[in-house]
């Protein structure tokens, strides 16, 4: 994976708060090059290529769309017919200039199934050809649109058969205002914060996964832990749907708590029952926004762990970097302290310090993998040679938590 890029992604929800597609997100390291790619086509033609040929689209996406940014020149490009348009489609950037030959161009690209987007955009007249039954989805920038501004495009975009998309949506109150004003899409940091959970949603249910979760890292015996799924029948349920996405190549579905721990292993029914938390109390199931980035983030810390020059050496720390990864979300998304965990789980000191403090290679290793969430590339990279890691080992690691997660449904 020489001279590889990270690619990162970030959810697009509906109105019911579930993922229904992703925008790829290029990334590239200083020391790729003497300078920055700031060159739109020159960044989305990196997209192209690491996508297709290093990480795959479906290792990435699952089945999900996923969105990257062009400009004119690409979109007018033979090489980006080499894109399966079932899977990914086009944001034509703000500021494209449209001509008669972009239009028909785009028109060319519906005509083949692609899904086209226009990026952090302002209502504007030139544009209306492409409103008009070409572009499926049009963007509009909640930060640097001022609010008059806002109202009066969407009104005059409610006019087109579009979808209308809300970006950079930072908080509940704005969200709840772009759902007034008749948005059906939305992105932006917000979505990958606490406030889209009812905090203080710890009933029974969770509490008897905390329970669990402390009996196998205990080593409790099948008897004893069989025991305390009985204790939550819609959480078993829910459990074994995770266990069952996993069983690919089985005869026969696991339909039993005891099947699932003999034909899946004890390792693996840890994670499950660390996954469950998040989606217990959620009808949203594995399209819920939380539960996709603490998936993520716990596979990408458990195999870096897997690769880090220190912590390699123990057998447990790819099991430990799951849960801290699951944890530190956990702790994000829940109106919970420290103590509250503690007294739920018997977690060792190294996990705490990580959780508490970011100290210790766990610690270490948390604040690498949310500097590459937060697409803090140039300082993540800074801490590569720290742990012996280079630039293509840590895309490899992102590319097996991102089909770990998506293996999941």
């Amino acid at each position: 994976m020489e001279n590889s890029n990270l690619i990162a992604r970030q959810p697009i929800l509906n109105k019911l708060e579930e993922i229904v597609a992703y925008e790829l997100l290029f990334r590239c390291p200083r020391s790729l090059s003497s300078a920055l790619v700031t060159d739109a086509t020159k960044a989305s033609a990196s997209v192209i290529v690491n996508t297709l040929s290093n990480f795959g689209v479906s290792d990435i996406l699952g089945g999900q769309r996923g969105f990257i940014n062009v400009d004119s020149d690409l979109v007018m490009s033979e090489s980006i017919e080499l894109l399966p348009v079932e899977q990914i489609g086009l944001e034509l950037l703000e500021g494209v200039e449209v001509t008669p030959q972009l239009i028909e161009r785009c028109r060319e690209l519906k005509a083949m199934g692609c899904q086209l987007a226009l990026d952090d955009h302002d209502y504007s007249e030139a544009y209306e050809p492409l409103y008009d039954g070409i572009v499926d989805i049009i963007k509009l920038d909640m930060i640097k649109t001022p609010l008059d501004q806002l109202y009066k495009d969407v009104e005059r975009l409610k006019r087109f058969p579009v979808k209308l998309l809300a970006e950079k949506v930072d908080s509940r109150a704005v969200y709840l205002r772009c759902r007034g004003m008749g948005f059906e899409l939305f992105q932006g940091y917000f979505f990958a914060r606490p406030s889209l959970i009812q905090k203080r949603r710890l009933e029974d249910s969770v509490n008897t996964m905390f329970e669990l979760m402390n009996k196998l890292n205990c080593d409790a015996g099948l008897d004893d832990i069989e025991e305390s799924f009985k204790k939550s029948p819609a959480l078993t349920y829910k459990l074994l749907l995770l266990v069952n996405s996993v069983s690919i190549g089985l005869r026969e579905k696991i339909r039993t708590v005891r099947h699932a721990i003999t034909i899946i292993g004890m390792s693996n029914l840890k994670k499950w029952v660390q996954l469950a938390i998040f989606a217990a109390e959620d009808s949203r199931g594995l399209a819920n926004p939380v539960l996709d980035m603490a998936a993520v983030r716990a596979a990408l810390m458990e195999n870096l762990a897997l690769i880090h020059q220190e912590l390699n050496l123990y057998r447990c720390a790819p099991e430990q970097a799951f849960m801290v990864g699951i944890l530190s979300v956990l702790l994000d998304f829940y109106d919970m302290c420290m103590d509250e965990v503690e007294n739920k789980l018997n977690i060792s000191e190294p996990i705490r310090n990580a959780l508490c403090n970011r100290e210790g290679k766990l610690g270490q290793l948390l604040e690498l993998t949310e500097l590459l969430e937060q697409g803090a590339v140039d300082e993540a990279e800074a801490r590569f040679s720290e742990f012996g890691l280079t630039l293509a080992d840590v895309q490899e690691c992102q590319m097996r938590a991102y089909k770990w997660r998506n293996g999941l449904v």
